[in-house]
């Protein structure tokens, strides 16, 4: 094996899959490309990894709620032209032709074009590691949408879509919770 640099490790467990993440702070929408999220468990509890460098955060901190829109594939360009701009002056929704859907639960707009989104509200904030948990309210999927892949941020400027699909649900059976 070849030696890999210890700076570069993260990239090996980053591919999680990567989110929109929208907030209203009372006035206006905006949305934040977010690629280090993590499922805490099956009861919809998710963290993700944010802080005030992101013009989100305080609306995000402040009304305690949000939006995780999932795109896909062919969403790549817009996902990565919102992670770098700032909502500070631009209208990110305007600006990516996005489509704000009412959600259910939260002043966050759920995102049209995603494949899913899910509705948030933030339960823990672990300033010291930039870590906000989220517990979700509510879950929308596009059922009819073609593309479905999903995709994945290695960290260096490159990504990974979701491939094959590998079935072993009759071998997790009594690991997996019911219904699934």
């Amino acid at each position: 094996m070849e030696v890999l640099p210890l700076s570069r490790a993260f990239t090996l467990l980053e591919p999680g899959p990567v989110v929109l993440v929208t907030t209203n702070d009372g006035r206006t929408d905006n949305v934040m490309t977010i690629t280090w999220t993590m499922v805490l468990d099956f009861a919809a509890r998710f963290a993700i990894t944010t802080g005030p460098w992101n013009h989100s955060y305080a609306a995000l901190t402040d009304t305690r709620e949000c939006v995780l829109a999932i795109p896909t594939a062919d969403l790549i360009d817009t996902v990565v032209g919102i992670g770098t701009c700032t909502g500070r002056d631009t209208d990110k929704f305007e600006r990516f032709g996005l489509t704000r859907a009412r959600a259910r639960h939260v002043r966050a707009p759920l995102i049209s074009q995603c494949l899913a989104n899910i509705e948030a509200r933030v339960v823990d904030i672990v300033e010291r590691h930039n870590i906000v948990v989220l517990e979700g309210v509510a879950a929308h999927i596009d059922s009819a949408r073609r593309e479905r892949r999903m995709l994945h941020a290695v960290g260096d400027g490159t990504f990974i879509i979701d491939g094959r699909t590998l079935d072993r649900k009759d071998a997790m059976r009594s690991k997996l919770p019911g219904g699934l």
